[in-house]
């Protein structure tokens, strides 16, 4: 079959740089899914292939520009995110996906789903009073979960802001660490802290804590209580005992929002001890009001690593 080749002109350097990514990793990963051979010269990026492969890289090219033309940084989840939209014929589903701003950090950072799961996630999460998403490591479970609460809370939706998990250790004992029960339970809680300093000045959230507006709590603090007029985010739920599970939902209040998200593969429970999180989906799963999402290798978008280490650990389980 003959080679085809095709230049497309970039309109600036900052606009090769974005698509190009660092050490053109980028063009690396395009070479790699596709199987054609790019090179970028300056401001021309020179593609060369099977008349088909330059095609459906000319396609990725045009579905990749909003980034691209504006000098925004191109990651390796925009281009499978984008070639998985040009292979199930979801382009238009694909351009509303990269225009939905979720939200701003304090830095200016833009925050939107970067992957079809994400965005049905977000939209589980505000069309229901109770959703409960389930995936690996780096799909943004917790950290959506929590941008979405922080934007509810400043926009006075709800009175209260709710973070809870088990106090279960992943291998490392805390119980021997120095100080008091707060500073104790911190280290279980630091993840839920990061997400919410990035949307949240960490200054003013002392007060907030102090106020009532925000709690940070082991899951063990929510026994006998009612949540009301308040977003509760259940995180690591996979290391909840089905006791606690039935616990933690049947304190959703009127007015009242809970998203509860874990990973089924990382339980850190005894290996006789069933997790809470795989009950709940078992019996809850026909209930009606309550979504349940799943997210996969494919939403994963920290570095492009942890994608082939979550999908080398699931092929190597089954």
């Amino acid at each position: 079959m003959s080679e085809v080749q095709k230049t497309i002109q970039l309109p600036s350097n900052e606009s090769a740089i974005a698509l190009a990514g660092e050490r053109e990793e980028n063009l690396k990963t395009l070479s790699r899914l596709t199987g054609t051979n790019l090179v970028l010269r300056g401001q021309e990026l020179l593609i060369s292939g099977t008349q088909k492969q330059v095609e459906r890289v000319s396609s990725l090219m045009r579905s990749l520009k909003s980034f691209w033309n504006e000098g925004k940084a191109v990651t390796e989840v925009d281009i499978q995110t984008a070639l998985q939209a040009l292979d199930t014929n979801r382009s238009d589903e694909l351009q509303d996906l990269q225009q939905d701003i979720l939200a701003r950090t304090r830095k200016g950072d833009i925050v939107r789903a970067k992957t079809f799961g994400q965005r049905k996630y977000i939209k589980s999460v505000l069309t229901h009073d109770l959703t409960f998403c389930v995936g690996p490591a780096g799909t943004g479970k917790t950290y959506l979960a929590v941008v979405l609460a922080a934007q509810a809370l400043l926009a006075n939706q709800y009175e209260r802001l709710i973070l809870t998990r088990p106090a279960v250790e992943a291998g490392e004992k805390l119980g021997f660490l120095p100080g008091d029960l707060q500073q104790k339970i911190n280290p279980y809680l630091r993840p839920l802290y990061d997400a919410l300093y990035e949307l949240i000045d960490p200054e003013k959230v002392p007060s907030l804590m102090e106020r009532g507006v925000i709690e940070v709590a082991p899951l063990a603090y929510m026994r006998g209580r009612t949540l009301s007029n308040a977003f509760v985010i259940v995180d690591e739920a996979q290391n909840t005992t089905p006791a606690q599970m039935k616990m933690v939902l049947t304190r959703l209040g009127f007015r009242s929002r809970m998203v509860v998200t874990g990973d089924i593969t990382q339980t850190d429970l005894p290996s006789n001890q069933q997790s809470g999180l795989a009950v709940a989906q078992k019996i809850l799963h026909s209930i009606e009001g309550i979504a349940f999402c799943k997210l996969t290798t494919k939403d994963v978008v920290r570095n492009p690593l942890v994608q082939r280490i979550v999908a080398a650990y699931e092929q190597h389980e089954q």
